[in-house]
Order: C-alpha cells, then structure tokens, then sequence
C-alpha cells in the first residue's frame, strides 16, 4: 500500500483516526486513554492492544469449590486483570467497605504492543508472579485455557515474519514508525534486529498440552512455574488497577485533589507496568535472571525431560528391542509409554522400575480398549476432531516439540454444553469459563450481576449481630415452551459451608405469570413504606434429593419501585432480597487479600464444600454455621 498509494498509508497511519478508533474500541474513558498513549509507541499500537484483550472482560467461574469459583476481569493500567471474589459475610457496612478479592492473573501490553501474562501466587508467605505468553482473543471466546507451550528458536527474520502474519489474524500490534500531519513519532524498538535468537510457538501442535494425561499436565504446569517465578518487591504488590476516586475519574466534576491523587496514582501504576516488563526480560532484583532470553520464553525442554520423565529407562528398553530384532516403529508409543507420567525417582531397584513400567503399560493398553484411554478433544469452534485426533500424547513427546516449554494463557472458543445459563465444565482442566451476559434493555429489563442477602429488613445487618452471607446471582431470561423464564443463577455464596451447588438456579420467575400473593412487610428499616410495581410467580430452591440434586417450592419474585427484588417462599415466608451490583467499583474501595499457590489460583479443581479462599488468605473463619434450605 505504501507503493501504490502514499497518502492512504499516510492516512492510515494518521494518530487522530486511531484515537477515535480506540474510543469506539472500549469505554475506559479518554483520560485514561491519554494516559495508556504514553506507554505504547502509537495510537495503531494501543487500539490492536485493546482489540486482542477487550474479549477477557467479564465474569469468569469454575465449578470448584461449591462456594463459588468466581474471577472478575477488568481493566488495569495498559492491562487487564483478573480479580478472585472471595466468599464473604455483609459486615455492619455493608457495601460501603467494598469486597474482598485476591489477584489470579494480569495481561499487561508492551510498548510493541506485544502481550505478557502475569500468573499470581503465594508460596511459603511470599507473593510472586509467574510470566508467561498470550495467545490473541477472538471475540467470542468463552474459556480460558492455562497451558504449557512448547517453542522453537528461530531466526529473527522467521520470528518477524510470524508475528507479521498473526497480527494480520489477530489484528494484534505491528510494529512500526507511525506518522500522523507529517510529524514523526518513535519507532517502537524492535528487540529481533539484535539477532538474538527468538522463541516462537508451534502453531500446528496448538492441542497438543490439552491431549497430555491429567498428572502430567499437572506436574508440567508446577515444574515450570516454579522455575520462571518472580518474587514480587513491595513496589510491585501495589494496586493493581486505579482506586483513587473510584471510578470517578471519568466523570467531568472532579475536584482538584481528587484529580492530583488520580494522576499520582496513574504514576505509579505505569512505574509497576514498567517493573514488570523489566523483570520479565531480565529477572527480578533479587537477581534471578533468565538462562535465555526471557522469562516467558520458559525452561529448557531437556530440563523438563531430565525431571519429570526416566529417560535412561526409555533407552534402554529401546535398545533391547532393536537388538533383538524388532519393529521399534510399532512398539514406539508403547516403549515411552511405560516412562511417561514419572516424577524423578530416587528408587535404584531395577526390578521394581520395570514392574511398575509393566503395570503403566497394561493400564494405558486397558484403558484404551475400553475407550477411556482417549483425552477430551477441546478444538475451536466448527473444529471436528477424529479418533486419531483424540488419542493421548505421552509427555516425552509434548516435550521434545520445542527447545523450551513455557507458560501459556490460550482464550479458546468451544462448544459448551449449558444447563440452564450454567455451563457444564470438565473437571480436569485448569480452566475458567465465562458466564454468558445478557444485557438490560427492554424486555430484558432485571439482566446482570446482583447480590443479596437472606432475611428482612435487607442490607447491613446490626452491630451486635453476626454478618450476613453475600450472595451473588446472575439474572438471565430464557425462552421455554412455559415462557419467558427469569433465572437467577448462584455463582457465589458467602456462607462457611456450601448450601446449594455451584450454579444452581436460586430462583424461577415466568414473567408472563403477574402473582396475586402480597408482600409480606409493609415497611422497611428506616420505617418507609415498601413500594412493589410488579409480582411474578415461580419456584425457589428447596432441599431435594441430596445436595447434588436439590428441589423447588414454589414462590414470588416482587419488584421494588426502588430497584431491588426480593423472591419470598410462599410457605416458610424465607426472603432472598437483591440489589443490582457495580463490581469493579466496589473491587476498587475493597481490599485485597493473599492468592493461593499458583496453579491452584487459577483453577481450583479440588472438589471442596467450605470456603478455601479465605482458609488460605489468613482470614478469620466466617461464623456462620451451616443453616438449612429456606424451606
């Protein structure tokens, strides 16, 4: 185009079109745009950047612990971050106090517009980070993968060459000069005309981690984080996102201190930025550096191999086969499959090794006669995936696809099963999958997060009496052969031990049914008259067959001319009362409180009934002891 056609380029390439561009792009307001600029080489740059993670946005959950697994992702500082809400009590405040939340993952943009991914954890009482790479999001992605990937080096120019070609997919940040009413602007640095060598992933091996045996994908992801952690200095602990004004800064009416807090704070959020990105590239200040290039470029493959998998056993049996004559061709999955899945043993007995070599070998060979032996094939959406696509990959192999093996957040777009507006999740994946939001309009009218409370009056309970469990519902309307259905889906309960299952549905309402029943409080607790404009009948949850299985009873769903809802069990007269929800503005007056170790952090796959998140960030446990169903 720059032959054929100068002043398209030129127009192109013009900062006032990628200004208004990145404005349409997302609603982070044009102070904080004005703001990120600084950062990133050229408006070109902070557009594709907002482009490839504006899909991350959102409410991400899992279905362990049966509390509620619940990650909120929003906006940082040039970033996006991942915010766990832990299951919590309504203290005497209420919401005034915020929530609290403990960080999972970051997504921060480089001045290239390349992307880092910050995995966060505790170990031993010290908080570190754990870089790694981002695969773009396409914007219907709906989970979220943590995965190992396996890289080759390359020269510079191939690695140029690919990074051209994905951001053409993408739409990810290419690098270069922009140029915008003849004035120039700084050409982003280009880190590959060092000729170092680059570290590229094998993009037709992309299912590959997913095809791995769950231990070894498992012990996979902890040997490499725990060789490319960070331990995060003070400085970097700090926010995480801007809390000065708390989310005022886009508003027209700021005072002038509160203006001076925001801009000190913008400041020493884009120093962390800036640390962190320095600390991925040559390690942290305690002086743990990368052995090459950086730290999102992983660990050495071989490494990896030496640790988890006996090698030397593998030989050997590969050499006694071929000096006796036989097809090692066929017999080649059979042979590493006998070593596979093997943390470093300190074990010297021979013959205990090839017994339980033996035994590996027969339950593999039993279990794919019988059709389990085969992994959960998770391709993109439209992608059909054959028997020779679904058979297991032996950890030896995954590992000697690359030089090096290192940390990968991959936002995959898969066809879920959904049982209502809850989606059926696997249990063996570290994953996170994203809650489908509708939005409030017409018809539509009572969509969203809200949470609540159980009892009357609603809200903060008195000093002298214990908290209250926070409740967190997601409201969606459906289409069913009965009607239009309101279903109030649970992704989060702030009791000590589970009442109900993780997204089970707290309550129905046919909102073409109206309901004759009448409020059963006239006042409320500052003794004002309780206003309902609508009632609709349904049916709440009710102890049923076991907790997996639970019941319904049925009830009515009454409107408040001051916005809240309020669902009231016709026969035990129990009341859920509900208020609609600004997450990230009551993250930013929250507090927040030590993650858990890192794989655990991301997706907690152990299968837990009590509150785990607060067990291990040191809170006090909550009082409440386990109450019956409302009904």
């Amino acid at each position: 185009m720059s032959m054929s056609c100068k002043k398209l380029n030129v127009l192109s390439n013009s900062e006032k079109i990628w200004w208004q561009q990145c404005l349409q792009v997302t609603d982070v307001g044009p102070e904080n745009l004005l703001a990120w600029r600084n950062a990133v080489s050229s408006y070109k740059v902070l557009c594709r950047f907002l482009i490839c993670v504006k899909s991350l946005l959102g409410i991400w959950v899992h279905q362990n612990p049966e509390l509620g697994n619940m990650v909120y992702v929003m906006w940082g500082f040039m970033s996006v971050v991942g915010c766990r809400i832990i299951p919590q009590e309504l203290g005497p405040r209420g919401l005034d106090s915020g929530l609290l939340w403990a960080p999972v993952f970051e997504v921060i943009g480089k001045w290239d517009g390349s992307l880092v991914f910050f995995l966060h954890g505790k170990e031993r009482e010290k908080d570190y980070c754990y870089p790694g790479s981002l695969k773009p999001a396409r914007e219907d992605c709906n989970v979220l993968l943590l995965e190992v990937e396996p890289k080759r080096q390359s020269t510079a120019a191939q690695d140029q060459q690919m990074t051209s070609d994905e951001g053409t997919k993408y739409l990810t940040p290419e690098i270069g000069p922009s140029t915008s009413g003849g004035g120039s602007f700084r050409r982003a640095p280009r880190f590959e005309s060092r000729g170092l060598l680059r570290q590229t992933s094998i993009k037709a091996e992309l299912n590959q981690f997913g095809r791995l045996g769950f231990g070894d994908r498992r012990r996979l992801l902890e040997l490499v984080a725990h060789r490319v952690r960070l331990k995060l200095p003070p400085f970097a602990s700090g926010p995480l996102f801007p809390r000065a004004g708390c989310g005022t800064y886009q508003h027209e009416h700021v005072s002038t201190s509160d203006k001076e807090s925001i801009q000190k704070e913008l400041l020493l959020l884009s120093e962390r930025r800036s640390l962190l990105i320095w600390m991925c590239e040559h390690g942290d200040p305690g002086g743990k550096k990368p052995i090459h290039g950086s730290h999102c470029d992983g660990i050495q493959s071989e490494s990896a191999l030496k640790f988890l998998c006996n090698v030397s056993e593998s030989r050997d049996l590969r050499l006694a086969k071929e000096s006796a004559g036989l097809d090692t061709t066929k017999g080649k999955n059979i042979l590493e499959g006998a070593s596979i899945s093997s943390v470093k043993s300190t074990n010297t007995n021979g013959q205990s090794t090839k017994k339980q070599s033996f035994a590996r070998l027969v339950k593999e060979r039993m279990m794919q006669i019988i059709g389990m032996g085969a992994a959960l094939h998770y391709g993109e959406k439209g992608h059909s995936s054959s028997c020779g696509d679904n058979k297991r990959v032996h950890l030896q192999d995954f590992l000697r696809l690359g030089d090096t093996v290192g940390l990968c957040l991959h936002p995959a777009s898969l066809k879920l099963a959904m049982y209502r507006a809850w989606p059926i999740m696997h249990d063996n994946r570290f994953a996170l999958y994203k809650m489908p939001e509708q939005k409030c309009e017409k018809g539509s009218e009572h969509a969203g997060l809200w949470a609540g409370t159980f009892g009357w009056p609603p809200g903060r309970p008195p000093e002298d009496k214990p908290g209250k469990a926070l409740f967190f519902l997601l409201l969606s309307y459906e289409d069913t052969e009965e009607g239009k259905l309101l279903i109030a889906t649970k992704i989060l309960e702030g009791t000590h031990y589970v009442l109900h299952p993780n997204g089970s549905a707290m309550f129905t309402a046919r909102v073409n049914e109206d309901s004759s029943e009448i409020f059963p409080w006239e006042t409320d607790r500052d003794s004002t008259p309780v206003e309902i404009s609508h009632a609709y009948q349904g049916e709440g949850i009710a102890n049923g067959y076991g907790f997996r299985y639970p019941g319904s009873k049925p009830g009515d769903l009454f409107v408040s001319r001051k916005g809240f809802l309020a669902f009231v069990w016709r026969e035990s007269k129990a009341v859920l009362t509900l208020q609609r929800m600004d997450l990230q503005a009551l993250l930013k007056k929250g507090e927040r409180v030590a993650a858990l170790p890192p794989i655990a952090n991301f997706a907690y796959l152990t299968k837990s009934y009590s509150n785990v998140f607060a067990g291990y960030s040191g809170l006090p446990s909550v009082s409440l002891t386990r109450s019956k169903s409302p009904t």
